[in-house]
């Protein structure tokens, strides 16, 4: 089992390769350079023609998402938005465009390549309502209640600390503020070789969630109104070559895993100020004790 120092290490080497190999050769689709073992059908076809106009060709070659977040929330003039995990930057220019001049867009990320990369592609995007940070999702480095709207691309799978990172999460929300992300999620029981082999195909990293734990782990970091929408199921066929080549035989373990791999877009909120909250257990609320009467 690898340590979280030893799973944010190959990360980083993972997506420093990406940035350089974009970087050096525009005609170089990142998601398929042999190190990332991560390609079609996942990454493709994410992002309009239109979407694409607005910014740098490299900012989307260098696209490693699992879906579109900017394309499935709603973002209003004058907000702030954080992009977890903000690679070549797409996901920060498109949502800049989006919440205008009086906005704000954060790109965080802990690749130094990687923020080359998107600080450069602002400079050709020319817009200026966008910041990128260095660091890691696990320690947000923004204060407390200083964003309006947290969007992710197939990163917080990545991570061997993922409560923290929700945690972090709804630290740096305002009240009412949304969290949308696409990721990996994993549906129902899979055996764990299986599972692993077509993680690391999937998400490059074997650390998706199974759907209802992700569900229950944004609970305990304190979101509401939270939901699970699929975007992309990733069939058997999908991932054939990738689990032959792992030694898996594809056509024995294929019913165990059909429609069981997905992309998905997560939404959740941060409650209001003075919302009530309900009960985290059963049993765990002091019962409210009627008024003496005089």
């Amino acid at each position: 089992m690898s340590t979280a120092s030893e799973i944010r290490e190959e990360v980083k080497q993972k997506y420093s390769t990406a940035a350089r190999a974009v970087a050096e050769n525009t005609n170089v689709q990142a998601c398929c350079d042999p190190a990332l073992r991560c390609c079609d059908p996942i990454t493709t076809n994410l992002y309009s023609d239109g979407e694409k106009g607005l910014i740098p060709e490299k900012a989307a070659l260098a696209s490693l998402g699992c879906g579109n977040p900017t394309a499935l929330i709603e973002l209003h003039p004058g907000e702030v938005v954080l992009d977890l995990g903000s690679g070549g930057g797409i996901d920060v220019l498109l949502s800049a465009r989006r919440v205008g001049p009086t906005g704000k867009a954060y790109g965080l990320d802990m690749t130094d390549e990687m923020l080359a990369l998107a600080r450069e592609n602002q400079r050709q995007a020319g817009v200026h309502n966008v910041e990128f940070l260095k660091g890691e999702i696990e320690n947000i480095p923004l204060p407390n209640n200083s964003v309006d709207v947290i969007i992710s691309n197939c990163v917080i799978n990545l991570s061997a600390d993922k409560d923290r990172v929700l945690r972090e999460a709804f630290r740096v929300l305002r009240p009412g503020g949304r969290f949308a992300v696409s990721d990996v999620v994993v549906r129902g029981e899979v055996p764990a070789a299986v599972r692993e082999s077509m993680l690391l195909w999937a998400g490059c990293i074997a650390g998706a969630l199974e759907e209802n734990d992700y569900r229950a782990r944004l609970t305990a970091a304190g979101f509401a109104a939270i939901s699970v929408e699929p975007t992309r199921t990733y069939n058997i066929e999908d991932a054939r070559q990738f689990l032959t080549e792992a030694g898996i035989d594809v056509d024995t373990i294929a019913p165990q895993i059909e429609g069981k791999f997905l992309s998905a877009f997560i939404r959740a909120a941060k409650p209001e100020a003075n919302a009530v909250q309900p009960c985290c257990a059963p049993g765990c609320c002091a019962p409210v004790k009627a008024e003496a009467k005089e």
